[in-house]
């Protein structure tokens, strides 16, 4: 379902905590691509598809990722979201998701099913239409290709 306002797809993809740090931040788990790279390679792969804008945004803060959700009704016609860390403990998150009713796919640079067990439970996968994990960079691109598939299929 494209927005109504406009011709294309507009499509939100939100970062959440310290992703900001990407390319320095254990690279061992990460790796070496920051964020930076990470969205131009999304925004290049994006222009395969006929009519997909994206917009990016990250936060190291909760309640402004809840206000960037909640300010995407009736303006984006879906999310990518790796929300990081409040994966595991935002209720607060879960529920805007919820609440906007915008087809979201959650996305997580490692395989988080093979780390702590604490990471193995996600409160926001559940308000999303799938989640992709485990694969770097790549899980960004496999997101966007499963979203902007599932949008078509709305239309």
């Amino acid at each position: 379902m494209m927005n109504k306002k406009e011709e294309y797809m507009k499509i939100l993809v939100i970062n959440g905590p310290n992703l900001n740090l990407l390319g320095k931040r254990e690279p061992e788990i990460y790796g070496t691509t920051t964020l930076l790279e990470i969205e131009k390679e999304l925004t290049e792969y994006s222009e395969t598809f006929p009519d997909v804008k994206l917009e990016f945004f990250q936060s190291n803060h909760e309640g402004e990722i809840v206000e960037k959700i909640q300010s995407a009704i009736e303006v984006f016609d879906g999310i990518l979201i790796n929300p990081a860390a409040y994966t595991h403990t935002s209720v607060a998150i879960a529920d805007a998701i919820k609440a906007v009713n915008i087809p979201a796919v959650e996305i997580h640079l490692s395989n988080i099913n093979e780390r702590e067990d604490f990471r193995k439970k996600s409160f926001t996968a559940p308000a999303c239409i799938g989640q992709i994990s485990g694969f770097g960079k790549n899980s960004y691109l496999a997101a966007l290709f499963c979203l902007v598939k599932h949008l078509e299929s709305r239309k």
